[in-house]
């Protein structure tokens, strides 16, 4: 088929997904691996939701932003996995052309939230620790309603906006992605239409949406830890870092797989290095926060034995 001839989505009706590079002998352990760590991630991110739901001390701007990261992680994780596992059981790896759109669309929007999120509740601990007699004045709640919605809209347009560019561009010799989900880059290698206005947005919005928010997190965290050195008490760095540990670890995990896959010299094996660093920020994270929140976090702790002392006493 020419792209003379069909310059438009029309030119191709699906896509085929290689996915992970693992051998066939070892899609069944894989498979049940990648089905346990989707529960657990489903089911953690749902009881943080409900724990902030039901406790009233958790009812802060720092839990509220919680819940929505929560939120959005399982639906990050459930854009690209359970198509993953469906490919890795029944062996049917193609997705139709609007199936990868819309889940390029939904991946990107995802991501983007997840740093808008991150980067509100680095904003909250700023606050917290830097100004805590204004704490209640500045983090209202009109202001963090605010960030919340600020951040669903950017997210939102600037998914729409590479899903608008991804739309228009033609594919018409191989159909094959390397890769377990509809990855924008990987689209772009596939196309044969002029991707340099794609490049550019990719830059622009990668810039605002990721380099611009990790830039304010250290920022932020460098103000925090003046003010931390500042305080003469170790009861005060203690509960400062108890405060903050939780949110840094969400931080280095997030950041430090996006860096990895952007930032850091690129080997041989580049298309591994891709997928293993998706499966890190899409599957790995959203897995780890329910954990990270929950052991290192005395407020969610004391949220979960009074909600399991509820459940044992009602049975009794």
């Amino acid at each position: 088929m020419s792209c003379m001839r069909k310059e438009n989505q029309s030119s191709v009706s699906e896509f085929l997904l290689l996915g992970l590079p693992i051998r066939p002998e070892q899609q069944g352990v894989f498979f049940a691996l990648f089905v346990g760590m989707y529960l657990t991630t489903v089911l953690g991110n749902l009881l943080i939701i409900l724990l902030i739901r039901l406790d009233s001390h958790l009812h802060t701007p720092m839990y509220f932003f919680l819940s929505h990261l929560a939120f959005t992680d399982v639906s990050f994780s459930s854009v690209t996995v359970p198509k993953m596992l469906m490919n890795m059981h029944t062996k049917y790896k193609s997705i139709p052309y609007a199936g990868c759109i819309s889940q390029t669309y939904f991946f990107i929007f995802c991501a983007d939230l997840d740093s808008f999120l991150i980067t509100s509740m680095a904003y909250d601990r700023y606050v917290a620790i830097c100004h805590p007699l204004h704490y209640t004045i500045i983090m209202s709640q009109r202001i963090c309603v605010m960030l919340v919605v600020g951040s669903w809209v950017i997210a939102c347009a600037c998914a729409l906006m590479h899903t608008l560019l991804l739309a228009r561009l033609s594919f018409c010799a191989d159909y094959t992605i390397p890769h377990f989900f509809c990855d924008l880059a990987a689209l772009l290698k596939l196309s044969c239409s002029d991707t340099s206005l794609n490049q550019l947005v990719i830059f622009t919005a990668g810039l605002t949406a990721v380099m611009l928010p990790f830039l304010y997190i250290v920022v932020s965290y460098g103000h925090i830890g003046a003010t931390i050195l500042r305080v003469p008490s170790a009861k005060g760095i203690c509960k400062a870092l108890s405060t903050c540990g939780s949110h840094l670890s969400v931080v280095t995990l997030y950041y430090g797989a996006i860096i990895g896959l952007y930032f850091l010299p690129s080997s041989n094996n580049t298309n591994n290095k891709n997928i293993t660093a998706s499966l890190m920020y899409t599957v790995v994270t959203p897995m780890l926060n329910p954990f990270i929140y929950s052991l290192r976090n005395k407020d969610m702790k004391g949220a979960l034995r009074k909600l399991l002392s509820k459940k044992t006493y009602s049975s009794t």
